[in-house]
């Protein structure tokens, strides 16, 4: 069964059959159309009890590139200190609903993998990835600290020494790399990730769905610090750069597609 959508909600599609629904994100980056199609889409799913695991995944060669950064210039020029509004209007939500959602959710990360889709990635419960899949954290390539969660969920994942080093340095890195680190769970030739993550939500959707709930739930409730702590702090930090000439000459360097000379200030 395919969940409707209408031509205003073609950035991000759902379709479900026996007890899997995939989410596929339509677009490289997150536009606003974008972030509020899975925001939406992810609460609907959440409370769906048809719905018994979830798949998340994007289209092409792109699982998700993060913030779409011509859409953050325009907000800059509007206006900086509301900037990072969709923050709490739209990644926090997004992240809650993968994180807490009573089912499980299987990342199946088709290819690029960078800024916030990182974020987006470990904040499911399990990740299948492209031998091809390249990483990026990006955030500091801008100007900015982590948001999303990414600054708990990553450093989680790999180490907070790896994770320093990936956030500080920005350097890309490898499927294989990211395996090796813990990042992703398991890898698959490129033209087969979206079926092994649907075997593995298959599999899910078709086990102990209510102890799952209670795993995440124990996994979350183990976290230090608390999820929506970690969020709102994140939040404050990337609303402080954002007034920042450092990131607002990135952001305009990036649009313009030339290298940002920054000044720390």
């Amino acid at each position: 069964m395919a969940i409707d959508q209408t031509a205003a909600e073609e950035s991000v599609t759902i379709e479900a059959a026996d007890g899997v629904a995939i989410v596929t994100l339509r677009t490289p980056a997150l536009s606003r159309a974008a972030k509020e199609q899975l925001r939406d889409g992810l609460e609907r799913l959440a409370g769906d009890d048809t719905v018994r695991a979830v798949v998340l995944t994007g289209s092409g060669k792109v699982f998700c590139a993060g913030q779409d950064l011509g859409e953050h210039a325009a907000a800059l020029q509007a206006d900086p200190r509301s900037a990072f509004g969709t923050l709490p209007v739209h990644y926090h939500p997004i992240v809650a609903s993968l994180t807490t959602m009573p089912k499980p959710v299987v990342a199946g990360i088709n290819g690029t993998c960078a800024g916030a889709g990182i974020s987006l990635a470990l904040a499911c419960d399990i990740r299948v990835c492209s031998s091809a899949a390249k990483f990026a954290t990006a955030f500091t390539g801008i100007g900015l600290t982590m948001d999303s969660g990414l600054s708990a969920t990553l450093a989680r994942a790999v180490g907070a020494a790896r994770a320093s080093e990936l956030v500080m340095l920005a350097e890309p890195f490898t499927a294989q790399q990211a395996l090796d680190w813990g990042l992703v769970g398991r890898l698959a030739e490129p033209g087969d990730v979206l079926t092994e993550a649907a075997g593995i939500a298959a599999r899910l959707a078709a086990g102990p769905t209510l102890a799952y709930a209670e795993v995440k739930r124990a996994i979350q409730a183990a976290a230090q610090p608390p999820l929506a702590q970690t969020l709102a702090a994140e939040h404050a930090a990337q609303a402080r750069l954002g007034l920042t000439a450092d990131h607002q000459m990135a952001v305009e360097a990036f649009v313009a597609r030339r290298r940002p000379e920054f000044r720390g200030r």
